[in-house]
């Protein structure tokens, strides 16, 4: 039996929420780096390696065994357990004493980040009719945008009143809610 429409929006609705969260905490360690590479004491190829490398090699190669996982195994468990794997370590990032342990946490994140999109791009395949299915898409990827503007504002904002350590914990924490409401709700 087809999900009903105000199924099928909410599912869209929370998928692009998580997307705004994966754009924030993806986005979040930029505005931050001069303040990390102060405290952490590392050079510009080490906050390099931070913002590119660390992320973007787990985040790109991961991608692709995730889409053929989401073929065969539950779809909604693998983008709640990635979105709670990207939030916590999110989180730990606010908790490193080290160039290594931060290194080490976002590559958490991008493993965790490359969690969302194929199967995400899959559950609105099913629950929206070709006729309507770029429109959810389109809807789906703005979370982009929204997750680079927020990320940017709460990263410097947080860490103007409460330093970047919280800022890594107060972006994290809602991410790890959301995946437990998608576990239960999609």
């Amino acid at each position: 039996r087809p999900a009903s429409p105000a199924y099928s929006n909410y599912v869209l609705f929370i998928l692009f929420v998580a997307y705004v969260f994966n754009f924030v905490d993806r986005q979040i360690v930029s505005i931050l780096a001069e303040p990390i590479k102060k405290e952490l004491g590392i050079s510009d190829t080490q906050l390099g390696l931070l913002t590119g490398t660390a992320f973007g090699l787990f985040y790109a190669t991961l991608g692709i065994p995730i889409a053929r996982l989401a073929d065969l195994w539950v779809r909604r468990h693998i983008i709640a357990l990635g979105l709670t794997l990207w939030s916590v370590m999110t989180m730990v990032s606010g908790s490193v004493t080290s160039s290594t342990q931060m290194f080490a946490a976002r590559i958490g994140v991008g493993v965790g980040e490359s969690a969302l999109s194929p199967p995400a791009h899959s559950l609105l395949a099913q629950y929206f009719p070709p006729e309507r299915r770029a429109t959810a898409l389109g809807i789906y990827s703005m979370g982009i945008h929204f997750g680079i503007l927020f990320g940017t504002l709460a990263g410097g904002w947080l860490n103007q009143y409460w330093g970047w350590r919280t800022a890594f914990v107060v972006v994290g924490a809602p991410g790890v809610a959301l995946a437990v409401l998608f576990w239960l709700t999609v």
